[in-house]
């Protein structure tokens, strides 16, 4: 997946994927410069561009400004789900996608994308297909080191994810009604 060919702006590119790739963070414009390692007269352009379409939102703190992801953005869900594709969890899957066995279906949480704490019966991670559950449990634990928590995750079978849709499984259409991001395989197939 190449954004590059689409956002024809290298740097905004790279501030996009900053901010969306950890949207509970604020940054100020060296912090962004020294982050994504451009020039600082685009970086400000960029930055300025973005707070004027409403996507960033910019506080003053003595003497610098911290920009911020506004979560009241139109197109924010549908900003987030283009760059989850992108971040350090679907590079992963998508590198790997060939070791994993017959994947159908891998669903994350929006939960995960937005950095959200879930419950403990919730799962930002759904895996259907016959899969090669040590190499998705490889990727995970790696992942887990720059998440910072444990990322709960389940892996099934496609007649398991069939009995347990048609059976009104609880856990399962508990993740289904939630918003999610489909990083291989269609949210229709998956939820019809």
């Amino acid at each position: 997946m190449l954004l590059k060919h689409i956002i024809p702006s290298k740097t905004r590119l790279k501030i996009l994927e900053l901010f969306f790739h950890s949207p509970q963070e604020q940054h100020y414009l060296r912090e962004v410069v020294r982050l994504i390692g451009e020039e600082v007269n685009a970086v400000k352009r960029e930055l300025d561009i973005l707070d004027n379409e409403k996507l960033l939102t910019k506080e003053r703190r003595l003497n610098k400004v911290f920009y911020t992801l506004n979560k009241h953005y139109l197109l924010y869900d549908e900003f987030m789900r283009i760059f989850a594709k992108s971040d350090t969890l679907g590079t992963a899957i998508y590198k790997n996608l060939s070791k994993l066995g017959k994947v159908k279906f891998i669903a994350e949480s929006m939960k995960y994308a937005k950095r959200q704490a879930i419950k403990e019966d919730e799962v930002y991670l759904l895996v259907v297909g016959t899969v090669v559950v040590p190499e998705i449990s490889a990727i995970i634990s790696e992942i887990e080191k720059e998440f910072g928590r444990e990322i709960n995750y389940t892996v099934m079978t496609d007649d398991e994810f069939a009995f347990r849709k048609k059976n009104n499984d609880p856990f399962l259409w508990r993740f289904l009604k939630c918003p999610k991001i489909m990083l291989v395989g269609s949210e229709d197939d998956l939820v019809k």
